[in-house]
């Protein structure tokens, strides 16, 4: 067994090795050979959704330089390209993602695949973007698919069922400037009562808090300089107040990795993701775990955890609600709905959030709560494939491309494909 664990630590991979092939027909053979395979990219899953039980597969030596198709509008990545470098390529030829997560740590094929997200009431998650994506099937075969293909649905948020993607082509847009504006102590009464607003007010919308108290700790304003910005300069937001230095998320925390604010505008590299590139996350100090719902459900949602506060607080760290617009990929968390997030990074105390968590998942269940699927959660097949109305349609897409079952491992086994 490797001595080899998750970004957090508190996940120890039960692999057997991990192989780096530094070519596609290297992999190809690779995978054709092997009984059981698993790609893992930068870790940055909470669960063992990337765990194999034999070989898993680091692509770090598959990527090369991106390159840009400019009368496509596009890029095309390899899979283990972290969004930071990938950002940079793009600064400097004059084009633009039209979204970050909160890290640009992570690799690109690993958020696509679990279908990871930034904000915005009109951005779709990061998968959104994928225009064409190519993969290593179970034989070894070497598969591309785009947008023209039936299948492609299904196989961009995939959670690794489907083979192991070598690289992708992701839409790209003319580069933009954004300025970052935060407001602290907004009421909750203000939040429930203008929600649609308050996540309509900028580009992308974090709101920060501890689910406790009258107020909602910090909001975020992510703004593009090209459109309007109508809060931009504002001391006041919706009851809140212009903060007067850089705030962390954390409270006490202090901001100095975190992308800048105070209305600076800049690249959109260096500030639609919350925290810098050139900082390196802290390791094993939290836990995190994400259910979204449709939107029309956010005021009610936040009732269902702002009533649980009292056994919520004592783990949390914060909680962060976000929003995305809808799509079709089978297994995003926002197929077929306008959709809000609520992200919880918790204290490193895994038996006691779990314990937590199952009580959350009750609560929020006649809402339909989607998790993430990289990050901690206790929902099962049973009640998984009744929250994705093509399930059974990507059971069948797995079971066709992977029959032997190579890249099904025990969290797919339990989650998704029995």
């Amino acid at each position: 067994m490797l001595e080899e664990y998750n970004w957090a630590g508190n996940l120890r991979y039960s692999g057997t090795e991990i192989a780096q092939p530094s070519s596609v027909e290297e992999l190809a053979a690779l995978v054709a050979a092997a009984p059981s395979v698993r790609a893992v990219g930068t870790r940055h899953s909470f669960n063992d959704i990337a765990d194999s039980a034999g070989i898993m597969v680091n692509l770090e030596k598959l990527d090369g330089e991106p390159v840009l198709d400019e009368e496509a509008g596009t890029v095309s990545v390899g899979a283990g390209t972290r969004y930071g470098d990938l950002a940079a390529f793009l600064v400097r030829h004059g084009y633009a993602l039209h979204n970050l997560a909160s890290l640009p740590h992570i690799s690109v094929a690993g958020a696509v695949a679990t279908g990871t997200h930034g904000s915005g009431n009109r951005n779709g998650n990061l998968a959104t973007a994928v225009a064409a994506l190519e993969l290593v099937t179970a034989d070894g075969t070497v598969v591309r698919v785009d947008r023209t293909s039936p299948d492609f649905p299904g196989m961009v948020v995939s959670l690794g069922a489907l083979g192991i993607v070598t690289r992708l082509t992701l839409d790209v847009e003319p580069a933009y400037e954004v300025r970052q504006d935060v407001f602290t102590d907004v009421p909750w009464s203000s939040v429930e009562e203008n929600f649609d607003a308050i996540t309509s007010a900028a580009y992308s919308v974090s709101i920060f808090s501890s689910l406790t108290g009258p107020v909602a700790t910090q909001v975020w304003l992510k703004s593009r300089t090209d459109t309007e910005m109508p809060y931009t300069g504002s001391t006041e937001f919706f009851g809140g107040t212009a903060a007067t230095e850089p705030k962390h998320p954390l409270p006490g925390m202090s901001a100095v990795n975190c992308s800048e604010q105070m209305g600076v505008p800049g690249s959109w590299s260096d500030r639609l993701a919350h925290f810098r590139l050139a900082f390196t996350p802290s390791n094993g100090d939290e836990l995190q775990s994400e259910y979204l719902v449709d939107r029309g459900s956010a005021v009610e949602a936040l009732g269902v955890l702002r009533g649980m506060s009292d056994e919520i607080a004592p783990l949390l760290q914060v909680c962060e609600i976000r929003t995305m617009a809808r799509d079709d990929l089978w297994l995003s968390s926002s197929y077929g709905q306008e959709t809000v997030g609520f992200h919880f990074t918790w204290k490193p105390l895994q038996a006691d959030v779990e314990a937590l968590l199952a009580k959350m998942e009750a609560a929020l269940a006649p809402l339909q709560p989607r998790p993430h699927w990289g990050k901690l959660f206790t929902l099962e097949q049973a009640e998984l494939q009744g929250l994705y109305p093509r399930f059974g349609d990507f059971q069948d897409l797995a079971r066709r491309m992977d029959p032997e079952r190579k890249f099904v491992n025990s969290f797919l086994s339990r989650k998704v494909l029995g």
